[in-house]
């Protein structure tokens, strides 16, 4: 009965998270995510009673219908959503919490060849953005937000946003205030920084004028006094 609550509570998640999802029907025959994660629950399934060949071959079957990507021995929570979702890989160690929602294009892959836990563990209430990469047995904490294309190479605490190459933490006074992942809204942290930069020259320029002025005025000052001392 597992499984039968996993499938209905990943189809509930694309009614609440996908404005263009109309009917069910719809959603059975052509919502290539929700397809993609249905043939991955049973794959997985077969994956843990060791029947591997078959799960990987579901798994394949699945790939080759959706262009979603998902390894049998990834261990997915509930309500998981992928929109859209071509391109899409997740590799074999991945595990994933519960309200998860993934866009298209994401993946989560590894950066070892050795055995063991080598994929991302990504935890509750997370959205990835289109494109996003995260690479590596790292962690994503609790509601966090990956950016469009974002690659993500180190552990994100709980409550961040990652945006940019690699990814960067957006602090909470960069962006105080968001709803989703709105990436209209998303600040670009190497601007921020030129910015910066650029705010910091024009200040020392404005003191260098200052300041040259000054001993202009200064060295007036004396040549007069010479004059009159002279005098």
């Amino acid at each position: 009965m597992g499984i039968i609550r996993e499938i209905k509570s990943d189809f509930r998640a694309v009614f609440e998270r996908d404005p263009a999802a109309r009917t069910k029907l719809e959603v059975i025959f052509t919502c290539s995510g929700f397809q993609a994660i249905f043939f991955h629950r049973l794959a997985h399934r077969l994956w843990q009673k060791r029947m591997k060949l078959i799960g990987k071959c579901l798994s394949h079957l699945s790939r080759f219908t959706t262009g979603i990507e998902i390894h049998p021995g990834a261990k997915i929570g509930n309500s998981f959503f992928i929109d859209h979702g071509m391109g899409v890989v997740i590799g074999e160690t991945s595990e994933i919490g519960d309200n998860v929602t993934i866009y298209h294009g994401v993946t989560l892959g590894g950066t070892s060849f050795t055995r063991g836990k080598r994929h991302p563990t990504i935890e509750n209430n997370v959205t990835i953005g289109a494109g996003a990469k995260i690479l590596g047995p790292l962690k994503i904490g609790n509601n966090s937000k990956i950016g469009a294309n974002s690659v993500v190479i180190k552990d994100v605490p709980p409550n961040a946003t990652v945006v940019g190459i690699p990814g960067k933490i957006v602090t909470k006074e960069e962006f105080p205030v968001y709803s989703g992942l709105e990436h209209n809204k998303l600040p670009d942290p190497e601007a921020l920084m030129l910015q910066s930069l650029v705010e910091q020259v024009n200040n020392l320029e404005e003191r260098i004028r200052t300041l040259e002025n000054e001993l202009k005025e200064t060295k007036e000052e004396n040549r007069i006094l010479k004059i009159v001392k002279t005098k």
